[in-house]
């Protein structure tokens, strides 16, 4: 079972490694192609850990997989993959790595047929979180319910990252993330 919406809310705020990413990142709006390679590649190691490490290994994962630039990411080979196997930074999963390395490849094709990844997300938006695993899990490797869920929250696609009451829900509600959007659209529209 998912905790509470407001679960990370509650722990985050002060804390050294959720403080600044609950603050600053986690469901504000994002339409970089890079900022987003990256945020659905923690999440993949992510999987079966906590977030405080993936946070903690967060700037040994982006020197291991340089910065996550995509093009780089998508022609890393054998000696890469060797290279990321070894490196004691990061979550050293073969599955984990082999998907990271595909997904950047995936994520170049997206961008070649829809302008962006960015563009690509909006133009399936919105979606319920049944579509969106469906649509994921056609075109990603190692991508599932709980990935796809946590990624399209942390973008600001879905929504659940912050508790109403929590100080920074009313900053992302500023920017009006694409799920807020699509809610006040169907409000509007009944």
């Amino acid at each position: 079972m998912a905790p509470p919406a407001n679960w990370y809310c509650d722990i985050a705020p002060g804390h050294p490694w959720h403080g600044p990413y609950h603050d600053c990142e986690y469901g504000f709006p994002v339409a970089d192609d890079r900022v987003l390679f990256e945020r659905l590649s923690l999440e993949i190691f992510q999987a079966g850990l906590s977030w405080l490490t993936v946070l903690k290994k967060r700037e040994a994962f982006k020197a291991a997989f340089a910065g996550f630039d995509i093009a780089a990411v998508a022609a890393f080979g054998p000696e890469d993959r060797a290279r990321l196997l070894a490196d004691v930074g990061i979550i050293r999963n073969r599955l984990k790595i082999d998907a990271v390395i595909a997904n950047a490849q995936t994520v170049l094709d997206i961008a070649s047929e829809s302008g962006s990844f960015a563009a690509w997300i909006a133009a399936h938006h919105p979606l319920d979180l049944p579509g969106w695993v469906k649509l994921f899990k056609s075109r990603f490797r190692f991508v599932g319910g709980e990935i796809v869920n946590e990624f399209l929250m942390s973008i600001g696609y879905l929504p659940g990252a912050h508790a109403p009451e929590c100080p920074v829900f009313a900053e992302i509600a500023r920017l009006s993330p694409p799920w807020m959007a699509a809610d006040k659209k169907n409000r509007q529209d009944r």
